[in-house]
């Protein structure tokens, strides 16, 4: 396979796993890194190669990009996305594409003009635990298909600051449940949904004016019940399960911890190692994997994975959320907006 040359504008937490992840995989090359930061770029750069460019077109242009990795504030999302397809780039953009749906809208009519490929980050897709459960369930293993379960929890809130841009935990937490509600139920739509969410311990997120926990029920267009329920902490660890159940049968995909080794005595039955602390660790071979997957559509002309539209419609089902839990009531919903 051929090496492709990548462009990484932003180097955060989320921009630096795909630093290094770019850096592993034998058809990649960091080719350069934009952040408005100079000091991390500089730091990137000298940890996973690749020149410190001084703006972002400057990196998008590049001759020898093929590739522009957008890890930026989300609210650059878009307008990166337009100029790496106006550059002929193919292009991976983390989540969300933007939290207003209108510019999401725009950003969709004038990428009609541009045939580059463009994959959206949610790498739970892409876990090895999580996609066999889906494969298994799709092979007929529990027969008909009648309800979802995912339960998200993180071990611990993000900070005031951050909350107060991040949109709101439907956009930038659940975002990925909705998603993955997607690729589980395939060509089966959400049809409707009612969310409930409270803000129960979090200061941050009282600060902020969001909420903490959340409960979603949502219904396919087959009549398949789904549920999703959120909460920002989790004393034990970062809780990541999905339930799918049939009329033959359940499939679950559970937390992973360190070893399988289970410990039985007179004080304790069934004691494992505490599961995976958080999303770094408990999603590495997802970004692994995630990466692999999206090269491989841009080496050999696939349709990428995750696709604009997928963002999209994820995005669409959370301010749907928000409305439900505004109005309290079920939201029929429109991906036509």
């Amino acid at each position: 396979m051929a090496i492709l040359k990548v462009a990484l504008l932003g180097v955060g937490r989320i921009g630096r796993i795909h630093a290094e992840n770019i850096a592993l995989n034998t058809n990649a090359k960091l080719e350069c890194i934009y952040d408005t930061n100079v000091k991390s770029s500089k730091e990137v750069s000298d940890q996973y190669g690749g020149i410190v460019q001084e703006s972002a077109d400057k990196a998008i242009t590049n001759e020898n990009v093929d590739v522009v990795y957008i890890c930026s504030d989300t609210a650059t999302h878009t307008k990166y996305i337009l100029s790496a397809a106006k550059a002929g780039k193919a292009v991976f953009c983390e989540k969300p594409i933007d939290l207003d749906i209108e510019r999401v809208n725009e950003c969709k009519k004038e990428l009609i003009n541009y045939k580059v490929p463009i994959h959206v980050g949610f790498n739970r897709r892409f876990d090895p635990s999580h996609l066999s459960a889906i494969q298994r369930k799709d092979n007929g293993e529990i027969g008909k298909l009648e309800q979802i379960i995912i339960t998200s929890r993180d071990p611990s809130g993000p900070t005031a600051s951050y909350l107060k841009v991040s949109g709101g935990m439907f956009r930038d937490m659940t975002i990925h449940d909705f998603d993955f509600m997607r690729f589980i139920l395939k060509d089966d739509p959400i049809v409707e949904i009612f969310a409930t969410g409270e803000r129960i311990f979090s200061e941050e997120a009282k600060e902020a004016d969001d909420i903490d926990s959340a409960m979603i029920i949502m219904k396919s267009k087959s009549g398949v019940l789904c549920h999703i329920n959120n909460s920002r902490h989790s004393s034990y660890g970062y809780d990541q399960r999905i339930e799918l159940f049939g009329d033959k049968g359940m499939l679950i995909s559970d937390n992973l911890t360190p070893t399988s080794v289970k410990k039985y005595n007179n004080e304790y039955t069934n004691s494992k190692n505490p599961i995976l602390d958080f999303f770094i660790t408990r999603y590495d071979e997802a970004y692994k994997k995630q990466l692999e997957n999206f090269l491989d559509c841009v080496i050999n002309n696939k349709p990428t994975s995750v696709n604009f539209e997928d963002g999209r419609s994820a995005l669409i089902i959370a301010n749907a959320a928000y409305e439900s839990m505004e109005y309290k009531k079920s939201i029929k919903i429109n991906y036509d907006k």
